[in-house]
């Protein structure tokens, strides 16, 4: 098998390649130079903002096709700003490639989505593969209509990832709780304590992605693994053991952390209060589809530990996205919260 990625260097791209070459696949990465690629791949490089960004690609795709190599078997794109830039790469590429596999977001769900909501829920309107860039979930829709425009709903796989989780994270949420975790002390931790979570390992995620293309899978998936797989108390116990910190979990209601002011998901990663349409949306998607056609997904110790031991090989910085705002909670306010 033939894979194109499209980015490659960071978090879910670099989960993908690495999947790829574990399966002896043949990997390009076609990614802007800011960060060195796994080894094994083809490198090229170019920028899908820029004037002529794509002329790499373009080079390439046109001697592969003097050479008979027959192009790719699959395209993966992760790109979430403004959709003509997944339109002008699926373009380019529909004649070179059998398969586009764009990543999006179970974001691209009209809001509120109602719990347990699947595949068939309604997606947000305003979005186009035109466009440029405007909010995250018509970004991402926009995404989704350039794949399908140009490659057709045969030859084009929507996965609509929720949290992603695990080594190479640069949004910062479990690195933030594994870094505060070690650090020790009272820890402000958001119950109740069997509040259910709904993530995605990423390497699950890669492993996925991968195994739908060898089926010839098509269409839009809800990929993240069941509601429930790990809960809130579970995935910092997990924080606690992996660290080794003299860290106290103090597990606090959810109504006096949101009579501080804190922010759910952003200012406490991961955590937003049940009942809310923030959880509906981000922890009760209905995944059967997914678990049907391959979707395993390991344990949250493995998940956790692995993160602690990638983050302790950066000496504990974790890179970061800088178009994504950072996580977190001030120590003093978390001090206040907790009456130290």
């Amino acid at each position: 098998m033939r894979l194109l990625m499209l980015g490659g260097t960071e978090f879910v791209g670099r989960a993908v390649v690495e999947s790829a070459l574990a399966r002896g696949w043949e990997v390009t990465v076609f990614h802007r130079g800011r960060h060195a690629p796994p080894a094994g791949v083809r490198s090229l490089l170019g920028d899908r903002t820029a004037p002529d960004g794509l002329a790499a690609l373009a080079d390439a795709s046109t001697a592969d096709s003097a050479s008979g190599g027959g192009g790719w078997d699959v395209v993966v794109d992760t790109w979430s700003a403004a959709p003509r830039a997944v339109r002008d790469t699926a373009r380019l590429l529909s004649g070179v490639a059998k398969q586009y596999v764009y990543v999006s977001s179970c974001s691209v769900y009209a809001w509120p989505p109602a719990a347990g909501y699947d595949e068939r829920a309604p997606v947000v309107d305003g979005a186009s593969a035109d466009a440029d860039q405007s909010d995250y979930a018509r970004d991402k829709r926009g995404g989704e209509l350039a794949a399908v425009e140009a490659f057709g709903a045969d030859r084009s796989l929507l996965v609509r990832s929720g949290l992603i989780l695990g080594p190479y994270e640069n949004i910062g949420r479990l690195p933030w709780w594994l870094t505060r975790v070690a650090r020790g002390g009272p820890v402000l931790a958001p119950g109740p304590r069997d509040l259910p979570l709904q993530y995605v390992d990423v390497r699950d995620l890669a492993d996925w992605i991968l195994g739908a293309v060898a089926q010839g899978l098509s269409g839009a998936y809800n990929l993240v693994a069941p509601s429930g797989t790990a809960t809130m108390g579970e995935l910092l116990d997990a924080c606690v053991r992996v660290t080794g910190g003299a860290a106290e979990l103090r597990w606090t209601a959810p109504e006096l952390i949101l009579d501080a002011g804190i922010e759910p998901w952003t200012q406490l990663p991961v955590w937003v209060p049940e009942g809310s349409d923030l959880h509906d949306a981000l922890h009760s998607a209905d995944v059967s589809r997914a678990v049907r056609d391959g979707l395993r997904c390991r344990g949250v110790e493995e998940t956790v530990r692995d993160t602690w031991e990638w983050l302790t090989g950066l000496d504990g910085v974790a890179p970061h996205r800088p178009d994504r705002p950072a996580v977190g909670l001030d120590p003093s306010v978390e001090a206040k919260v907790l009456g130290l």
